[in-house]
């Protein structure tokens, strides 16, 4: 006659391999899966870096390009107006940097926030010498009276924050290269 401790014994003997089995299935099949999840989503950085390449340097372009048109230098060729006074000349420079500014205020999305802050800094600076400069002369000047201005202080000044935010352009752009 089978006793109670038999039959349990009997038990235990199927009961321990097939635990030990189904815990090496289990142990396997979660590393395979945790192994081609891992797989999966360096795949998947690696395509969206080759998709958002092309924007990012797209955007470092348009951002340094951005940055040499609100240069002074450029701002008063290009809007400088043998009519205007300097008050409306003071004007037409502080809209054009904003025209410029929201033309490519998107770019913000590609670049590194430090990037972007120099580069509000550059702009802002910008903003402030005209300011700076504007009250050094009579609003009812010519605008070549500002624009001498201008000059002058650009004369003065070796680095401007717009050089350094182009240099921060390029080396930040290099970096993905």
């Amino acid at each position: 006659m089978v006793t109670t401790l038999e039959i349990i014994l009997e038990i235990i003997k199927v009961t321990v391999p097939a635990l030990v089995v189904f815990a090496t299935v289990y142990y396997m099949f979660k590393t395979y899966i945790e192994h081609e999840q891992r797989k999966l989503t360096i795949q998947m950085r690696k395509d969206n870096k080759s998709m958002s390449f092309p924007f990012k340097m797209q955007a470092y372009e348009r951002l340094a390009l951005f940055c040499e048109r609100i240069s002074l230098g450029n701002l008063m060729l290009r809007l400088r107006d043998e009519k205007m006074n300097a008050a409306d000349f003071k004007l037409a420079l502080m809209v054009g940097i904003q025209q410029e500014y929201e033309h490519n205020i998107s770019q913000q999305v590609y670049v590194s926030e430090e990037l972007w802050k120099i580069i509000m800094f550059a702009k802002n600076d910008t903003i402030n010498v005209i300011n700076l400069v504007a009250k050094t002369v009579n609003e009812n000047d010519s605008s070549l009276e500002m624009s001498k201005a201008l000059f002058n202080y650009l004369n003065e000044v070796k680095v401007t924050p717009l050089d350094k935010a182009r240099s921060a352009i390029s080396q930040e752009a290099s970096s993905f290269l």
